[in-house]
């Protein structure tokens, strides 16, 4: 995870943040322009990540129950003024993108499929987001309308038919598995190759598995700069739980994610 170091403007913070920072070295962590995170080294490590108010509610939710399951970070304080503030303790370990795993492929896309299987097997009956397709597909419309899209996911040629490849197979997607929802490799994180936790769980929820199967094996495209190590990551995850249709529709819905 990289991180560059920063001397962070406090008095912009939120006033009950501020002991945070007494006699701490802070970095900029940052990987999206949606949301900034900065790293406090201090207690172990602290994350503070902000971002547009409302828009962290479901991850610190999300994040609890992950928590709660062994899967993740403790949410230490959650807090949604004029921006949404969301403060975890870190997750021992780095995340899957350091050195250490990208130079094994083969042990890594094994390690990712076989994490995500465990992943799919736990229990959600009490989990708080029940119906996460309901979700994804209303923001595919959604974004459809808005003309915000991105053809990089996929092999097709225009908006349009990504669209109506989404919609059409939207009502066969189910809510039946814990799903992460954004299953890359900086998203989970390992310690010698034991996995240790899940971070930005935003999109998490009760959904279908096909969604993180989809960016499991875009994101070891991405990273290992190779398609190679695909099917090797879905024989690790299994192959009796994966439809290659159901991927495709995946995809095109993610043109517009």
């Amino acid at each position: 995870m990289k991180r560059t170091e920063i001397t962070p403007d406090i008095a912009a913070l939120p006033s009950r943040f501020h002991p945070l920072f007494m006699g701490a070295r802070v970095y900029d962590s940052s990987c999206s322009p949606e949301a900034r995170v900065l790293y406090i080294e201090k207690e172990g490590g602290l994350f503070l990540k902000t971002a547009p108010r409302g828009s962290l509610e479901k991850e610190a939710q999300m994040t609890r129950y992950f928590c709660a399951k062994g899967l993740g970070a403790p949410v230490l304080d959650y807090l949604s003024e004029e921006k949404d503030w969301l403060l975890t303790a870190r997750v021992r370990g780095e995340d899957a993108t350091d050195a250490r795993y990208l130079t094994d492929p083969v042990r890594l896309a094994d390690c990712m499929g076989e994490m995500m299987r465990s992943l799919h097997e736990t229990d959600f009956s009490d989990c708080p987001v029940k119906a996460r397709m309901r979700d994804y597909f209303a923001t595919v419309e959604e974004n459809y309308r808005k003309g915000q899209y991105d053809l990089s996911y996929a092999g097709f040629a225009t908006p349009e038919e990504a669209y109506r490849r989404a919609m059409a197979g939207a009502p066969y997607f189910q809510n039946d598995t814990l799903i992460h929802g954004d299953f890359c490799l900086p998203n989970f994180l390992m310690e010698n190759w034991r996995f240790t936790g899940f971070i930005d769980l935003g999109n998490g929820g009760v959904g279908d598995r096909h969604v993180d199967l989809f960016w499991g094996a875009w994101t070891l495209n991405f990273n290992l700069h190779t398609d190679r190590y695909r099917e090797r990551f879905f024989d690790a995850y299994g192959r009796d739980r994966i439809e290659e249709e159901a991927l495709l529709t995946i995809a095109a819905a993610e043109v517009f994610g």
